[in-house]
């Protein structure tokens, strides 16, 4: 039986969950092959301080069935690195399924992989998908063709678990959900801006405000590369 490679692509400054959630139900996915991939095989350090460990670099990577991009602060760097947008584009080009976990859409979207696509994002960023040439779509998970884009951080496990739906049939997906025992019942109902109380709302997005303007910029940049 052929196996099926998932690729998820990490860097430097990435947000751990993004990937580590995904990994956790694709590694239960039968005859699938997961693996980590960057540039070197040099330890990373996420935003929270997770250390991963790539298992293959850019170069020697094969051709992969899945890609993922997850987020982070991390993808500011990736959306203006020619060799990471190679890299995406050609394994896009060939492989089943891409996918993002949340801002993993915006190196999508500077990779020229979502234009009139509908795609969504973190709901923090959702306003930057347009000038990409995507079509900013609420859901935790969004599909258009073969891209999949996963909403923020815990969205990634909803995003994995609608892929696995795909390439192995709803009764492996669901078998998955119950191992891991995913049933979300948060202690609070704050997880979405429509919930939140206002106040909280422009709490976290002020804190965001410095990033903000960095995020701007690139993606201001890397839409411009796309003309």
């Amino acid at each position: 039986m052929t196996r099926t490679r998932i690729g998820l692509l990490a860097f430097p400054g990435l947000t751990q969950l993004d990937m580590s959630g995904p990994a956790q139900v694709f590694a239960n996915l039968p005859n699938a092959e997961v693996m980590i991939v960057w540039k070197t095989r040099d330890p990373i350090k996420a935003d929270g301080g997770l250390t991963i460990v790539p298992d293959v670099t850019l170069a020697d990577c094969p051709k992969l069935d899945v890609l993922c991009i997850p987020g982070g602060f991390g993808v500011q760097a990736l959306m203006e690195d020619a060799e990471v947008l190679s890299f995406i584009r050609g394994q896009a080009g060939q492989a089943t399924y891409v996918g993002s976990i949340c801002t993993g859409s915006l190196v999508l979207g500077a990779a020229g992989l979502l234009q009139g696509r509908r795609a969504t994002t973190h709901w923090a960023w959702t306003d930057l998908l347009p000038a990409l040439g995507a079509i900013p779509t609420p859901g935790r998970v969004v599909r258009d063709g073969k891209y999949f884009t996963g909403g923020g951080v815990t969205a990634g496990i909803d995003f994995a678990l609608t892929m696995v739906a795909e390439l192995a049939g709803q009764e492996a997906a669901e078998r998955i959900q119950l191992g891991i025992e995913y049933a979300p019942a948060p202690p609070f109902n704050a997880g979405s801006p429509d919930t939140a109380r206002p106040e909280l709302v422009e709490a976290v997005r002020a804190r965001m405000t410095a990033m903000r303007e960095q995020r701007e910029a690139s993606v201001a940049r890397a839409a411009a590369a796309l003309v």
